[in-house]
């Protein structure tokens, strides 16, 4: 039978092999109008996602990407196909990338299952990208090989290196608290992103690059961490081809059986040991919620075990001092693993067929006195353990996390303080800045209504800003909490992922008011609302009975979401809590409505 007829004939069991020869004519008679010929047909088809888009700086070498790895497929052998899928950019998109992960996995998987492809490179890079097409990938379960198009190079202001996007926040930190005037901050600006690429720090793009190391996906020694503008960038999209078609020729490459639970615990162990960002926890829980033989299996109290025994070990921004390309030039994740090997499951899979443990075995890698700079020993690190951690109460029952590596006031880590509550993000520009707030340094700031449902899409908003007064006092931290998420390059004492949200009618974080005391004791792993229970059922009971009267002429975030249409009325009814992973219940592992708890529509 020709190829093309093989790869077509699995999606229609029903049809004969007549019947097939047919659809094989019919079918070659179009895909010979982009000159194809019947022996290029017979090869393996390997398809490549072409995420390219001019609003996705993220994304920029995306073409010259597509060339490379179209060079590594025909040297292999194969038959290289792109085709496009939705790009995600955190620039623009409205109301935030994250709304749109879910509608991208969806994108992915429904593609690489629809059309006659054998294997295919999936090319992302910007923060939900990477995400989706992992997501996408698993569900569809055809061997996928992640390729990342690379952070960014820093740049340079007066002499210092500055780099997207945690430079982004200090800078602008310094300009509201009138350290900077609006002419430097503007002359800052043309340096923070200099070219194209994801954050140059160890952001969310950096983190989920690296976690897909840890999994096993891509080639160590530059994969995760090359420069979007570098060759070896390009080489490595080479590189990216011929794995795709190499696996075709070994057993057990779907991601489905190459991703074990030990897998997942690698790349948990990598995100604690990078400082990761905070995002990388929801992505990973919706990840792994998508494999058949994992979900269930590892959940945030998983996160934070793993990080108990795990120490901080990359020197990188926003829990070091370094960028990304310090940490290539280091050895990347090669160097990293080499050191991490004590903590990994070394006989976990990875793409080329070796387990892990063959592939350190086989590429040694010898440290100098830069690369335990960047990358400290298990005997000297940054920070000893607990780089991310989980903590519960009965604001958080479900979970909440923090980046404590991030914190630049380590006593915020055991703090009881007064909550200065903003109701959503419209509340918080228009008051925090007012000089007349009740707040002072030991406030705990509360920012509700930005969870998956109640913003929609859960924005990267968790980095309230220190009010004008205080930043102007020298106050460079608080202790803030939210239902939101934070971007990977922010650092500070915040926790975040509330779970469950605030638009949940049954949530303590809904009834947070003004002046209630909160404690946070992060060795105790404990946040608490320091209110009386009868209090806090009385507030709820109070909320319910209004939620009953609000009607669309007074919008409240618990109103009625059954007559939403489109997309934002397929999130809001479907997607769950972020200790899930903010996926859609119907897409995960277990499937169907009942697939996992979303807030219920009123």
């Amino acid at each position: 039978m020709p190829r093309f007829v093989a790869v077509l004939a699995p999606e229609t069991p029903s049809v004969s092999i007549n019947n097939a020869e047919k659809v094989h004519i019919v079918h070659s008679v179009f895909i010979k109008a982009l000159g194809y010929s019947d022996s290029a047909l017979s090869s393996p088809i390997i398809g490549i996602i072409n995420t390219y888009s001019s609003f996705n700086p993220c994304h920029s070498n995306v073409p010259q990407l597509i060339e490379s790895v179209k060079r590594g497929v025909l040297a292999s052998g194969g038959l290289p196909v792109d085709f496009p899928t939705i790009s995600i950019h955190e620039s623009f998109a409205s109301p935030t990338s994250m709304y749109l992960r879910n509608l991208m996995s969806m994108d992915t998987e429904e593609m690489i299952k629809a059309q006659p492809v054998d294997a295919v490179v999936m090319i992302g890079g910007c923060d939900k990208t990477v995400p989706a097409q992992l997501m996408g990938g698993i569900s569809a379960n055809k061997p996928v090989v992640p390729l990342i198009t690379g952070p960014m190079m820093p740049g340079s202001v007066q002499g210092s290196r500055v780099g997207a996007c945690t430079d982004c926040r200090s800078y602008w930190a310094k300009y509201r608290a009138g350290g900077i005037d609006v002419e430097d901050i503007m002359s800052v600006n043309e340096e923070l992103a200099p070219t194209g690429g994801t954050c140059g720090v160890m952001g969310t793009a950096s983190t989920m690059a690296c976690v897909t190391a840890g999994l096993g996906l891509l080639e160590l020694r530059a994969g995760a961490t090359a420069a979007a503008v570098s060759s070896a960038r390009l080489r490595v999209a080479e590189q990216a081809g011929r794995n795709a078609v190499a696996m075709l020729t070994k057993d057990q490459m779907k991601p489905q059986d190459l991703l074990t639970r030990e897998s997942f615990i690698n790349a948990i162990t990598v995100l604690q040991a990078i400082g990761g960002s905070t995002n990388a926890v929801v992505h990973l829980l919706a990840i792994i919620n998508r494999h058949p033989r994992v979900a269930g299996t590892i959940d945030l109290k998983t996160f934070d075990e793993i990080g108990k025994k795990t120490p901080l070990l990359v020197d990188l921004k926003p829990s070091g001092d370094n960028y990304m390309t310090d940490f290539h030039n280091a050895g990347g994740m090669l160097a990293l693993l080499h050191t991490l090997r004590p903590l990994l499951h070394l006989d976990a899979k990875t793409i080329t067929g070796q387990t892990l443990g063959e592939v350190l075995e086989s590429t040694p890698f010898k440290t100098f006195p830069y690369s335990r700079q960047i990358i400290r020993s298990l005997d000297d690190p940054l920070h000893p353990a607990s780089s991310l951690v989980v903590l519960y109460g009965n604001v958080c029952p479900n979970g909440a996390v923090m980046k404590a590596s991030a914190s630049k006031n380590r006593k915020l880590l055991h703090h009881r303080g007064s909550a200065c509550v903003f109701e959503d993000t419209a509340d918080l520009a228009r008051r925090i800045d007012d000089p007349d707030l009740e707040v002072t340094e030991d406030s705990v700031l509360v920012l509700k209504s930005i969870g998956p449902v109640g913003n929609p899409g859960m924005p990267e908003a968790g980095l309230i800003p220190i009010p004008q007064k205080l930043g102007r006092k020298g106050v460079l931290d608080m202790l803030r909490i939210s239902d939101g998420r934070m971007s990977g390059t922010a650092g500070g004492t915040i926790l975040l992922h509330i779970s469950p949200e605030s638009a949940d009618l049954d949530s303590v974080f809904g009834v947070v008011q003004t002046g209630d005391k909160i404690v946070c004791d992060v060795e105790r792993r404990l946040l608490s609302l320091d209110v009386e229970q009868d209090e806090i059922a009385r507030r709820i009971a109070e909320r319910k009975q209004r939620a009953q009267t609000a009607t669309h002429d007074r919008p409240e975030p618990w109103i009625d979401r059954h007559d939403r249409r489109g997309y934002r009325g397929l999130y809001e009814r479907e997607v769950n809590q972020s200790h899930l992973g903010c996926d859609f219940g119907f897409l995960t592992a277990n499937g169907g409505p009942g697939g996992s708890k979303n807030i219920e529509s009123r």
